[in-house]
């Protein structure tokens, strides 16, 4: 019982007062504190207590996962021009025309220093800590969805909040099936990258 307690006080923290308190008004470098103190706990529990080697598993069906995120993204490609080219024409592939450099910086940067952290905390060590919690699978996938659509509460923007809820659902599904923060990695990055590409890049934070 009191496992369980303390399980859900991390849960609570981590995952709702932390990334709400950002959405606040208050100096950057407390965030910055809060945000690295946070890491650096899931890290220690990811080594220390879950017992994680970080190995890249050798039985990945990289066939398998190529072909269905291929397939998403066809589909995310679609409706995302199409979005653009009906909201917001003029910042259509707007980076790539004018700042092809920074372009191809923000991919490498955003891939390896934005990307990878997200997952190992929102599905490496969350289906790792509180997966045996949810009875309900889908129950569980949809909680981690709108837990990472809610750490993105400090852009104040409805669409970024819904771009990230399906973001969210796409790569709690790789995860659950694939067990790898390698392939949910790169597919987060690819959906991402790509969402920088065609325009939306400043309402996610990106340099523009």
């Amino acid at each position: 019982m009191k496992l369980l307690q303390n399980r859900l006080i991390e849960f609570f923290l981590i995952f709702v007062v932390i990334p709400v308190s950002f959405a606040l008004n208050f100096a950057l470098w407390i965030k910055m504190i809060i945000g690295v103190f946070g890491f650096t706990y899931i890290i220690f529990i990811l080594l220390k207590v879950e017992k994680n080697k970080f190995k890249i598993n050798e039985n990945l069906n990289w066939k398998n996962f190529w072909r269905q995120t291929l397939i998403k993204l066809l589909v995310i490609t679609a409706i995302t021009s199409l979005y653009m080219l009906i909201v917001d024409k003029e910042n259509l592939f707007i980076v790539i025309r004018t700042k092809p450099l920074l372009w191809v910086i923000i991919l490498f940067v955003y891939s390896l220093f934005s990307v990878y952290p997200q997952e190992l905390i929102y599905r490496t060590f969350f289906f790792q800590r509180y997966e045996s919690l949810f009875k309900n699978e889908s129950i569980f996938i949809l909680v981690n969805a709108a837990l990472f659509s809610l750490a993105h509460i400090f852009f104040k923007n409805s669409v970024v909040m819904f771009l990230t809820f399906i973001g969210g659902i796409l790569f709690a599904l790789t995860y659950k099936k694939t067990k790898s923060t390698l392939l949910v990695s790169i597919e987060h990055a690819i959906y991402g990258c790509w969402l920088f590409t065609v325009g939306m890049g400043e309402m996610l934070g990106f340099p523009t």
